[in-house]
Order: structure tokens, then C-alpha cells, then sequence
């Protein structure tokens, strides 16, 4: 099925969904699920935790989904649910994440050159970051979003994203490839 009409047919299963459709419902989850338990296994770092976070984001959905107003932002309203249950955990825990910022790292090469054989090397990478680098990362290359859909999920501006990107990109690279953080 190409892009856009996988786009359009998960539009009409929102639309569906939003009319009590629960066979679309259960289809959504099903397209969905395996990605959003990653981000939310990856920006909290538990797999048992995040199955349960899992199910109370699709409670969250199944609730809201007749208010969502643009089936075709179903996506990033989704991970915007997600993001929000993944940080209410992570502030009950207080995790000691490293933060990027200062680092300063001499590879200047974009952001969109990973690949998805590089996926494994950069998912262990992404324990130590803290969450807002973890999640932009998350969003972007595992999950394929434009850097305007990670500002609507993340409610960051465009710049914010740019930046929360280039700095944790450079500094995984540099760790998939070997080197020291302080070099």
C-alpha cells in the first residue's frame, strides 16, 4: 500500500472509530501497538511497566478519540498521550539521565543519516539520555515523524526540536562508532 494511501485508510479507521466502530478500534491497536510499547519501553526503561502504561494509553484513546478533531493527526495525538504517561512516570522516579548540551562533538552530519541496521546499537545507546533527547530521537527514527508532528507531540516549537535532535544524534553516533563523550 503506498504512503499516502496507508495514510488516508488509517484516517478512515479513526473516523470509524470515532462513530464506535469497535472492529476499527481493534485494528488501530493492532497497527499501532508494537511501536508505542518501544517509545514507551524506551523512554522509561521498563518493558513490564510500560505494558501497563500501554493499556491506560489505549484507555486514554478509546475515551477521547470522538474529541479528536483531525483524524489525520490520530498519530500524534497518540504519542502525545503516550509522552505524557511515559513523563508522569520518569518524575515519580527522579532518574539521574546524562544531558547532552555541552558536549562538543565535531561530526557535523544531519540527523536523518541512521539506518534501520543501526537501530539495535542506537536503542542501547538511548538509556542514559535524558528523556526530552531520548524521546525526540524515539519519534524520529523509529517511529518516522516529521520534525512538525515531534513538535506536536512533544508542544515544542520547531527550533526545539532541531536542537533536541542535533545534539543527542552527534553524541550517539559518536558512541555507535567508538568514541569517548569527553574527546
Amino acid at each position: 500500500m503506498s504512503d499516502i494511501a496507508e495514510r488516508v485508510y488509517r484516517s478512515i479507521l479513526v473516523v470509524r472509530c470515532q462513530t464506535g466502530d469497535r472492529i476499527a478500534f481493534e485494528e488501530l491497536v493492532g497497527l499501532y501497538q508494537p511501536r508505542l510499547r518501544f517509545f514507551l519501553a524506551s523512554m522509561i526503561g521498563d518493558e513490564h511497566a510500560a505494558d501497563d502504561m500501554l493499556q491506560e494509553v489505549w484507555f486514554d484513546v478509546y475515551r477521547g478519540v470522538a474529541r479528536l478533531a483531525d483524524p489525520g493527526a490520530f498519530a500524534a495525538w497518540l504519542y502525545r498521550i503516550a509522552r505524557r504517561r511515559a513523563l508522569r512516570q520518569l518524575r515519580k522516579r527522579r532518574p539521574t539521565p546524562s544531558p547532552l548540551d555541552g558536549i562538543d562533538l565535531a561530526d557535523e552530519e544531519a540527523a536523518d543519516d541512521f539506518s534501520a541496521a543501526d537501530a539495535e546499537r542506537v536503542h542501547a545507546a538511548l538509556g542514559p539520555l535524558v528523556p526530552e533527547h531520548r524521546e525526540v530521537l524515539l519519534l524520529r527514527f523509529f517511529e518516522g515523524m516529521s520534525y512538525e508532528d515531534i513538535a506536536r507531540v512533544t508542544g515544542c516549537h520547531l527550533g526545539t526540536v532541531r536542537s533536541r535532535l542535533h545534539y543527542p544524534t552527534r553524541a550517539l553516533r559518536r558512541a555507535m562508532e567508538g568514541v569517548p563523550q569527553n574527546e
